[in-house]
């Protein structure tokens, strides 16, 4: 009787997450993380390149005056805040014309313009001289609330929010800017500390986060 050969084994065919679709899901996969981290950390906003100097956007200002302001309370701020002023809106739109209506950018070339052209000058011992926006510009100095007035005064002419932050003993600025990077935003707010020459844009020291903070809106 002849026997029948044995048939050959039939190899089971390798799984799918062992073949080279592997790979392509694995480049797939590091594909999608190279594009989603930075677009969710890193808004990519152009910036200013140009900031200028108070002299290339106003050549003839001359605002010096000799009345002093004594404050009352907080609240009494928000009054050297003039958004509608078309002396310094026509300042502000100079400083932001590269931006091309980006808020960010616009933003942080008015953050820089201030921070640049305007020096701190602290205010005499248990004495608050608060200059007008107009006049910081003319004389180049302020103390922290001064210039924080002055960079608000810009920001809001050019439709950003702007709310001042006092802690003891210091005043600094925040933006709303939803659309800002991760990486610099609180929220949905910016910082901003002009007074803070080695602060880079959304940058303000951390003793200063760290206060007791009060907010006031001056839109």
């Amino acid at each position: 009787m002849e026997e029948n050969p044995e048939e050959p084994l039939q190899e089971e065919p390798e799984p799918w997450y062992k073949g080279p679709l592997r790979y392509v899901l694995a480049a797939f996969l590091i594909l999608l993380l190279v594009i989603w981290i930075p677009s969710y950390y890193f808004n990519f906003n152009p910036r200013p390149k140009n900031i200028p100097s108070i002299q290339d956007v106003a050549p003839k200002l001359d605002f010096a005056s000799n009345e002093t302001f004594r404050l009352k309370s907080q609240s009494d701020f928000a009054r050297f805040v003039n958004p509608e002023d078309p002396a310094l809106r026509q300042i502000a739109a100079k400083v932001v014309a590269q931006c091309d209506g980006n808020k960010v950018c616009a933003t942080e070339a008015l953050y820089l313009f201030v921070r640049n052209n305007i020096n701190y000058v602290a205010d005499p011992v248990d004495f608050e001289y608060v200059e007008d926006p107009k006049e910081v510009l003319s004389v180049k100095g302020a103390d922290c609330e001064s210039g924080t007035l002055l960079l608000a005064t810009l920001l809001e002419s050019v439709g950003i929010n702007a709310e001042l932050v006092f802690i003891p003993r210091h005043a600094f600025l925040r933006v709303y800017l939803p659309e800002a990077s991760r990486l610099i935003r609180y929220g949905d707010w910016v910082y901003l500390d002009w007074t803070c020459s080695e602060c880079d844009f959304g940058e303000v020291p951390q003793k200063d986060l760290d206060a007791r903070q009060e907010y006031m809106g001056v839109g």
